[in-house]
């Protein structure tokens, strides 16, 4: 079975970086038809979908991130990356890998921005 877990900081300070790792086991990144997935909740928000990657390795994202956001992979690694760029306290939130349809999720971590 597939298993996802997302690895990265738990704090980040305005107008850096943010960069989670979506380590994927069970599973290779590059099967048939999988988008790998970035979600994000937050209590302003809600549920944000911010992007995702084929299993061919093509990202794509939602407009309403302005282009900040980076999604790429490590096939050696079998990992998913995503990289948000200029971060502000708006982006505090729970960040979830996930393959959507598949049914498959991460449990989420926890990510504030805040100086």
């Amino acid at each position: 079975q597939v298993q996802l877990q997302e690895s990265g900081p738990g704090l980040v300070k305005p107008s850096q970086t943010l960069s989670l790792d979506c380590i994927v086991s069970g599973g290779s990144i590059t099967m048939n038809a999988y988008h790998w997935t970035w979600i994000r909740q937050s209590p302003g928000k809600g549920l944000e979908w911010m992007g995702a990657i084929t299993y061919r390795g093509t990202p794509y994202y939602s407009p309403t991130l302005n282009g900040r956001a980076s999604i790429s992979r490590d096939t050696s690694k079998n990992q998913v990356t995503l990289q948000l760029r200029s971060v502000t306290p708006e982006d505090t939130a729970v960040y979830y890998c996930t393959t959507l349809g598949f049914g498959d999720w991460g449990q989420g971590t926890q990510v504030t921005v805040s100086s």
